[in-house]
């Protein structure tokens, strides 16, 4: 695979001239946990509708997506409108029929004839031909979203290998000092220890410290987080749809980063694992507004 991947967020704009005028789209797109679909288009393309949401459906599988659509009638228009004799027969018949049986209705008015669907029609193209110029558009617009959104993304993958580096960088910090650590922690309980017994019990001693380096042995912990970490950079590498498998990892190493807290021995461990659950927690950001 490429390694392409996209972010939840993404833009287009577009305008196309067609026979009846100049189509304009607008499509934009945030992250959500299934697909939002909001339509605002123009009464005259209010039959496409289905279509509409059909194309964008094939294309998004999830997401809060807004589409505006409209259609802009070019200058001088008018002289290519003109009106229906027979929607307009069928209106004044049933205008007359509704008086009859509500005599106190008011008489439609000329704006109101107008505006009845139908009653104007254009010598412009057929329906069918500006369905296809809609959906032509929409195919458009959905790939220029596309490719708003692989920018996106390329810059959360970028923050997000960022912190990885960071983190890892914070694991080879400590691991080195873990050995000093742990002997200067020991050399102090044995004297708590000896204190404590008033014995010089230097098998029970011995059998106490090995229980406490057991307990606070962080090897696994720090294997752990190079695994975990190595395992975000292949995800990255890889591409497709991330966000789910990157929000699992976020889990997995906090997790190894509280143990590590928790099992911390001096300052330097403790700051590193704070440090830690802080880098996580910045890519957990970026990682929620990735597909």
């Amino acid at each position: 695979m490429n390694g392409m991947i996209h972010s939840m967020t993404g833009y287009a704009a577009l305008e196309q001239m067609v026979e009846t005028g100049t189509l304009l789209m607008e499509l934009r797109a945030v992250n959500h946990r299934y697909l939002e679909l909001h339509l605002r288009v123009d009464d005259a393309l209010r039959p496409f509708e289905p279509a509409i949401r059909e194309a964008i459906a094939a294309r998004l599988g999830r997401g809060k997506v807004e589409c505006r659509l409209s259609l802009v009638a070019p200058a001088g228009a008018a002289a290519n409108v003109a009106v229906d004799e027979t929607v307009l027969q069928q209106l004044a018949q049933l205008s007359t029929r509704v008086r009859e049986q509500f005599p106190q209705s008011r008489d439609l008015s000329v704006a109101d004839i107008l505006r009845w669907p139908g009653v104007l029609a254009s010598s412009a193209v057929s329906v069918d031909t500006l369905r296809a110029e809609v959906l032509s558009l929409l195919d458009q617009g959905l790939q220029d979203m596309a490719q708003s959104r692989a920018r996106e993304g390329e810059k959360l993958k970028a923050i997000i290998l960022e912190r990885v580096a960071m983190m890892e960088a914070q694991v080879d910090k400590v691991r080195p000092l873990l050995p000093a650590l742990l002997q200067a922690y020991q050399e102090k309980l044995t004297a708590r220890l000896r204190e404590v017994l008033q014995a010089d019990d230097d098998e029970r001693i011995r059998q106490e410290l090995t229980l406490f380096a057991q307990k606070i042995d962080v090897d696994e912990e720090l294997g752990r987080l190079t695994t975990h970490l190595q395992e975000v950079r292949r995800i990255l590498a890889t591409g497709g749809s991330v966000g789910k498998r990157l929000d699992f990892l976020m889990q997995e190493l906090n997790r190894e980063a509280n143990t590590l807290g928790s099992k911390s021995v001096s300052t330097d461990t403790s700051q590193v694992s704070m440090e830690l659950k802080v880098l996580i927690e910045q890519m957990r950001e970026q990682i929620q507004n990735l597909e």
